[in-house]
């Protein structure tokens, strides 16, 4: 085979398919190898992550590791600290940008943690005296710390990976919470931070392996790290057994015809993982089946149910559920569990239900030209205002002030502090300022030398944004073999999840769909195959409550 010189041509990084790929092989080729010589040949990409952490980059959830004991409860704005795994040093701190709720709803995607400060940026640079915590720590990348790789104490979190085809890949680094983390001393204090703070290893799984982690994961204000680590360890067997009772449980009591077709990540997260008993957390990868489609196939050869996979979205369907089988005939479903899952129905209709209630209002932030006159008042110059609000706030300054003109008492008298808040830096040079101001224009004036802010709320979620609302933009194009294709961007700006929403368009319009990110940190764009304008429009109307005039629709294929 080496007879001949080898032309040695330039390295190309593998995909993380190709890697597992090569790695399943090498397993199967060599049998005798131990898992330690395999990891030895393609040993845990840890430190990736953090050449963008020390870049400058915030932390994203898709490369945040889950531990098997789940995801623990952590508000917004919570300080954590970032760890890669196998080194007990943090690289960086920063604060949680949403909820652990919110963080599951958006199935773990989006930013996680903004970073306030990291390992070489300006701050550390600064300090005195700074050294370099262990010898994994590089100039532009972290990596496990090598006295711990020999002591053979590295963390074990870098050891599980899985299959990308099935939309994962391996953790990449931790995050370590701690509730009074000083900043400026966070890397020559990494022993004590990492003793005194919360730690979890979030993996870069599915929405579904998310859920099974955290759904009888109950935290307390004041829980130890120790406490994280309690489990309930289950053997292979155990696992299986498992499986097959919860969804034997699921196809009793949630499962029913009418929903079917039904994606396997929903057959997951919505009925399997509820029936699990409580305190136990159900990992598919514990499994002798490792994988999802794999146990469903399985559950398919003995009769009990149908599946296919879906080409395009690589997903599993439970297509239909043969009732006649005799391993559902003979199983005895749990009263509890029904009503239990019964709720949980209940309040996934009442969600569904409030993702169609969307309200939109326009609020005003006090800029440097008003502040005056809020600080006059008592007002807060930190806080958002309705246009009524800030209108008031004016005319409360105007009445302390003793500002009507006595004579005409729809006119107000402009003092300098008033007139340099509704007219400085907006009138052209050599121009005279204004000296009083009619009482109907006086609150338009004062609000538009506020910042424009909105506020989007649906169900009980809501989020405040800077500017004014875009609307959502649907476009239909021709494609190669005068193909129709159509895009959906803005998703977002509504609180609507793109990747819900195009495994809903899917399924609505019997079609393929995708989700690809915009450049910029732009958000999301949904393509559906075919020309679906009008009905896109008006589904989501219809479902999602948009109005007409945050929709905006072009079709490039009518002439």
């Amino acid at each position: 085979m080496f007879k001949k010189a080898v032309e040695a041509k330039s390295h190309q990084r593998l995909s993380g398919a190709d890697r597992k790929k090569l790695k399943r092989t090498v397993r199967d080729r060599f049998p005798a190898g131990s898992d330690a010589d395999i990891d030895a040949l393609f040993p845990p990409k840890g430190g990736e992550v953090s050449r963008f952490i020390i870049g400058g980059a915030d932390l994203m959830f898709p490369g945040i590791s889950v531990p098997v004991e789940g995801l623990p409860s952590f508000l917004a704005g919570e300080t954590w600290a970032v760890k890669v795994p196998g080194n007990p040093a943090p690289i960086a701190v920063g604060a949680t940008t949403m909820s652990s709720t919110e963080a599951l709803k958006a199935g773990l995607r989006g930013k996680a943690l903004r970073i306030t400060h990291h390992y070489h940026d300006i701050l550390w640079e600064s300090v005195e005296g700074r050294y370099v915590p262990n010898a994994g720590f590089f100039e532009d990348v972290v990596f496990e710390d090598p006295a711990l790789l020999q002591s053979g104490q590295a963390s074990d979190s870098c050891e599980g990976s899985t299959d990308v085809s099935n939309g994962q890949r391996n953790g990449d680094d931790n995050i370590e919470v701690g509730e009074n983390v000083d900043v400026t001393d966070v890397f020559d204090e990494a022993n004590h931070a990492s003793s005194s703070s919360k730690q979890i290893d979030v993996d870069n799984a599915t929405a579904e392996e998310i859920i099974g982690g955290v759904g009888d994961l109950k935290v307390t204000d004041n829980v130890l790290s120790e406490d994280l680590n309690v489990q309930h360890t289950l053997s292979t067997e155990d696992v299986d057994a498992l499986l097959d009772k919860c969804l034997l449980q699921a196809l009793h009591t949630t499962i029913k015809d009418k929903d079917l077709p039904m994606p396997g990540s929903t057959l997951w997260a919505n009925h399997v993982l509820p029936c699990r008993p409580s305190g136990i957390t159900l990992d598919i990868k514990k499994s002798s089946h490792k994988k999802l489609s794999k146990w469903l196939q399985a559950k398919s050869s003995i009769g009990l149910i149908s599946v296919k996979e879906d080409k395009y979205k690589k997903e599993v369907m439970l297509l239909s559920v043969n009732r006649n089988n005799v391993e559902y005939s003979s199983f005895k479903p749990e009263k509890r569990q029904v009503e239990k899952n019964d709720q949980i129905s209940d309040h996934a209709a009442n969600e569904s239900r409030s993702n169609k209630v969307l309200d939109v209002a326009e609020i005003y932030k006090p800029s440097v030209h008003v502040n005056p006159i809020f600080a006059s008042v008592g007002a807060n110059t930190g806080n958002l205002y309705s246009a009524s609000e800030a209108t008031d706030i004016v005319f409360k300054y105007v009445e302390k002030e003793n500002l009507v003109k006595p004579t005409d008492r729809s006119i107000v008298v402009l003092d300098p502090i008033l007139c340099d808040a509704l007219f400085k830096g907006a009138i052209k040079k050599g121009s005279r300022y204004p000296t009083e101001i009619h009482k109907k224009d006086l609150g338009a004036a004062f609000i538009s030398r506020m910042q424009p802010h909105h506020i989007v709320t649906r169900g009980g979620e809501s989020v405040v944004r800077k500017g004014a609302l875009k609307a959502i933009q649907i476009l239909t194009e021709r494609r190669q073999g005068n193909k129709k294709v159509t895009k959906l961007s803005g998703m977002e700006s509504f609180l609507i999840d793109a990747e819900a929403l195009a495994s809903e368009l899917q399924k609505k319009f019997a079609c393929s769909t995708s989700v690809t990110e915009l450049p910029g940190k732009k958000g999301h764009e949904v393509l559906v195959q075919g020309g679906v304008i009008d009905d896109l429009a008006k589904h989501l109307i219809e479902q999602y409550g948009i109005p007409k005039r945050y929709i905006e629709v072009l079709d490039k294929t009518r002439r």
